[in-house]
């Protein structure tokens, strides 16, 4: 990339090795030597070998912690005890607590007595903190920890277990073994969640370090207790060895699903070997990982520890509340049926062992029974999805870079010419003055105002990049101000810690203290980040952090972070502290000015989906990388973090055209709909690409914009309950086994809309499988699929997007085709009924400012639409509020243009008018109704025209 003014030689050197890394060579693939694999993870062979042990013993191994009776006690929904650990030399005490929750969830943690007091010594007189960080849930946690108050002691136990009733109509009950310490989770009797059944429960405590004479051998390998070394960094381990581990099985179920970030199937693998499986453990270590492989269990750049078990009928879960580096192993054991037994089957039991470096053992169980009641209690904890502005549903334009405001505006004009709707453009970090956030580039972005003004007349938006890294350079205000105020990372020595990344040089901010937050709001204010305007809007990346010459591509484990947290204790929820930063900035940047803030994060843990999107980093221009897509994007639905999409057309690599044309096709499915590119590629904005391929492309976007009334209601929804904005076939259809694993096709929301993109080259049909017999209709033409637990192929030529609608649906879209989704704001909508087997269908539209948090006074519409007996109408479903009446009255005029009616009545061929009646209205009207026959498969149609009744006011339409 060439630049417009002289920079220093380290600078021009530094950024020629970093291009030299990033040149885009076919073939290329991960590094794997610079991460680590479970045998070169001290505590993850240890937690391995553990397991190995106790498999190899056997029925003689027995786990050595049990929970004294005499310390057992129960008040007001917590169970409290001590665990005691037996080793040769000592009795370590773990204090236990279990609390059982109002929303039907129950949480278990175990501490460590001695560092819980303070009673350790730290080594290399380090100023640690000596306790097990327990300060995870303040950046994940935000609610549902209402202790039941009906949760009540089973006084029917046997000796040697504690029973627990809790739950709605205390279906649910805990029991507690004592000896060996063990808890089965049950729902009506049945047991579905177990705590220690194989007995791999595992807590390092602390123990000072013996120095032994020479040639005198330790009982236990100590090599990774003290220290351990990795790709030339050695980790100093104050606190010796305090990893947590524990197995965690679910019987009778076969598939388990979540724990993102990895490029894997939704149904996760096994995780000892195997054909089709994997030989090591799914790892949770957000890194900066260069060309990640796919079909792996290696970290990458996110990490929800939250894991759901289904099989027909139930889905359970549980969510492991640990920053540190984590591992999970997967196994799958089948128990065959007692021959005697008439008509029984064979059982799949799930095993699954999870260890953390450090930290404490804090689990979250919950017992469903359904994949929705899941959602909804987990995201009662760690917060449902933020309901975002309206623009950021839309389509994002990006890549490294645009290199200067005018080619942006250009960029901006051409999308007009070709009338390709967009709404954001993003500036990687070029833009910035020699990679200082917080400033611009002088001679290539000299009017970043006008350029935000130009963007603006089109109601689009503009997207900066935006790191946690900070150039160490003299008189650079923010890189002063950093250290001035004591905000930066430190070294284990205490000094401000020092790594390289893009700007060189750097010193990360510490979003952990409190006082950063509003010293980081400052930066972000119109008057500091001066040529930011209000449609400016922030990314934040590489916040793993990523740091190009550290352990891993980050951070050394014991740098130190506000509280006395070494980075080990901290590291996975590191990205989502300066994401909470950059939200508390964005709400106010004028003062008396509240809006709705819109961030990116490629570094995320349970609960960023409060505050902002996510990607799935940087992927390759492929096929296998589009088809991986897919279940990455619902995998973090499921997982609570639906704001989720890809690099459309891949940021690594040239895609052909049949590659990126498929890829729109697929991306305009993402909930987050970005195109972004590598700084070598060559550029490929839509227009710039060849017919057909231009207009295949176009009518795609088009697409997407036309479904954006849905597209908002499905995040309306997930943003108060949980339920993933575009959802799985086991989520819709839990009672299916045949769709359980089934991970690329979707479904949009309630609304009916099933898509199956095309990820296969050369393919021209798509295969569709439907878990009902309920008719489904061809969104383009109307042709009828039918056929329940089969697979219905579906024409997909290279201009065709597969997508079908179930019948019973009423799905709002807008059809005039606009430059962006502001300037559809005011638009009239369009009604697609599409009638079950009984002539029915219902649907919904959630519509609000967009814009502000209005919405939380009333300032919202929510309809319901039923079609019942030849009558459709429109319900409220909204709640009054102060600000109900005013945006109502802004909203009067927006009306339902048309009505399209999928499979009506055959007798509608001689109707030629419907009856309107709206709410207020003193006398009924009529509109024209069309009837359309169709032959063959194609099923019929009807179309009121102009029926004009206002989409905020109740109405039927009588047919």
């Amino acid at each position: 990339m060439a630049r417009s003014r002289p920079a220093s030689r380290w600078t021009l050197l530094f950024s020629l090795v970093v291009l030299l890394g990033c040149m885009v060579i076919p073939g290329w693939t991960v590094k794997h030597e610079n991460f680590k694999t479970c045998a070169q993870s001290g505590f993850c062979r240890r937690n391995r070998d553990f397991a190995d042990n106790a498999s190899a013993k056997g029925e003689a191994w027995s786990s050595p912690y049990e929970l004294d009776p005499a310390t057992v006690h129960f008040k007001d929904g917590h169970l409290t005890g001590v665990l005691i650990k037996t080793t040769a030399n000592e009795k370590v005490l773990l204090p236990l607590t279990v609390s059982f929750l109002e929303s039907g969830a129950a949480r278990v943690v175990v501490d460590e007595e001695k560092r819980l007091k303070g009673d350790i010594e730290l080594r290399h007189d380090s100023k640690a903190n000596k306790k097990r960080y327990d300060e995870a849930e303040k950046w994940v946690i935000v609610g549902g920890l209402e202790v039941s108050k009906s949760a009540t002691l089973n006084a029917q136990a046997e000796t040697g277990f504690t029973q627990v009733l809790y739950g709605p109509g205390d279906k649910f009950q805990a029991v507690i073994r004592h000896a060996p310490f063990g808890v089965d989770f049950q729902r009506d009797g049945q047991t579905h969640v177990q705590l220690n059944h194989q007995g791999l429960l595992n807590l390092e405590h602390w123990r000072p370090k013996v120095d032994r004479p020479e040639g005198e051998e330790a009982g236990e390998d100590e090599s990774t207790w003290w220290e351990e070394t990795f790709g030339g960094n050695t980790d100093s381990k104050p606190r010796g060895p305090e990893s947590v581990g524990l197995d965690i099985t679910f019987p009778g179920y076969d598939h388990v699903f979540g724990i993102p970030e990895h490029a894997d199937s939704l149904s996760l693998k096994e995780t000892r070997g195997g054909s089709g499986n994997h030989k090591e453990p799914y790892r949770m270590y957000n890194s900066d990982v260069f060309e990640y492989e796919l079909n792996s269990p290696m970290t990458l750049y996110g990490a929800i520890p939250f894991m759901q078990a289904h099989r027909k009928s139930s889905t359970v879960g549980v969510f492991w509340l640990n920053a540190a580096e984590t591992w999970v192993d997967i196994v799958k054991s089948t128990t065959s049926p007692n021959p005697l037994s008439l008509g029984a089957s064979s059982k799949t039991n799930t095993q699954t062992h999870w260890f953390s470096e450090a930290g404490r053992i804090d689990l979250f169980v919950f017992l469903g029974p359904s994949p929705k009641e899941i959602s909804k209690t987990y995201g009662e904890l760690t917060g449902y999805t933020q309901l975002p502005q309206h623009f950021a549903i839309g389509y994002h334009q990006c890549r490294w870079n645009y290199v200067t405001d005018e080619d942006v505006k250009e960029v901006d004009a051409k999308f007009d010419k070709y009338q390709i709707p967009y709404d954001v453009i993003w500036l990687d970090l070029e833009y910035t003055d020699d990679r200082k956030y917080f400033t611009w580039e002088p001679l290539t972005f000299p009017n970043p105002t006008g350029m935000q003004e130009k963007l603006d007349e089109s109601e689009r938006k503009l997207v900066v990049l935006i790191d946690p890294h900070i150039k160490k350079e003299e008189g650079y205000f923010v890189q002063e101000e950093l250290n001035k105020k004591n905000f930066a990372v430190r070294n284990k020595d205490g000094d401000v810690y020092e790594g390289w990344c893009w700007p060189g040089a750097s010193n990360w901010v510490d979003c952990f203290n409190p006082a950063v937050i509003s010293w980081w709001n400052s930066l972000h204010k119109y008057d500091r980040f001066k040529g930011s305007l209000s449609n400016l809007f922030i990314w934040n990346d590489m916040n793993e952090p990523s740091v190009f010459n550290g352990p891993e591509t980050t951070m050394p484990k014991d740098n130190m972070h506000y509280g006395d947290w070494e980075h080990r204790d901290i590291h996975n929820v590191n990205g989502i502290t300066l994401v909470n930063a950059t939200y508390q900035a964005l709400l106010e940047r004028k003062k008396g000015e509240v809006r709705r803030p819109f961030i990116l994060t490629r570094s995320y843990y349970a609960g960023a989906q409060r505050m902002a999107a996510m990607w799935t980093g940087d992927n390759q221009a492929t096929w296998g990388h589009l088809a991986a897509s897919l279940p990455m994007v619902l995998n973090n639905g499921i997982s609570g973090f639906p704001f989720a999409g890809a690099d459309v057309g891949g940021f690594f690599h040239n895609p052909d055209k049949d590659l990126l044309t498929r890829w729109y096709q697929a991306g305009i499915w993402y909930p987050f709909f970005r195109a972004h590119a590598h700084i070598d590629t060559r550029r490929r904005e839509p227009y710039l690409i060849s017919e057909p391929h231009r207009t295949i492309i176009s009518q795609a976007i088009r697409l997407r914009y036309q479904l954006l009334p849905a597209w908002y209601t499905a995040f309306h929804e997930a943003s108060v309950n949980g339920i993933p904005i575009v959802r799985p076939q086991y989520y819709v259809y839990p009672d299916d086994e045949e769709g359980f694993a089934i991970d690329d096709q979707l479904y949009l929301g309630a609304t009916g809309l099933l898509a199956k993109p095309v990820v296969a080259e050369n393919a021209n049909t798509a295969d569709i499988y439907i878990s009902d017999d309920e008719k489904y209709y061809d969104y383009f033409d109307f042709t009828v699929y039918q056929g329940a637990g089969k697979r219905h192929t579906v024409p997909a030529p290279q201009e065709k997007v597969p997508l079908l609608i179930q019948g019973g649906h009423i799905i709002p879209r807008k059809d005039r085709p606009r430059r962006s989704s502001g300037l559809m704001r005011w638009d009239p909508y369009t009604l697609v009924v599409t009638l079950d087997k009984n002539g029915e269908a219902d649907g919904s539209l959630y519509v609000d400012d967009g814009e502000t948090f209005n919405y939380e006074r009333g300032g919202y519409i929510h309809r319901r639409f039923h079609f019942r007996e030849s009558v459709l109408s429109s319900e409220d479903l909204g709640a009054k509020g102060p600000k109900t009446a005013e945006y109502l009255k802004t909203m009067d005029g927006v009306t339902v243009e048309r009505v399209v009616i999928v499979d009506p009545p055959k007798e509608w061929r001689e109707k030629s008018s419907v009856t309107v009646v709206e709410d207020g209205a003193k006398t009924s009207s009529a509109a024209p109704l069309e009837y359309y026959k169709q032959q063959g498969k194609k099923a019929s149609y009807a179309v009121v025209k102009k029926p004009n009744v206002g989409i905020g006011k109740t109405w039927r339409i009588e047919f």
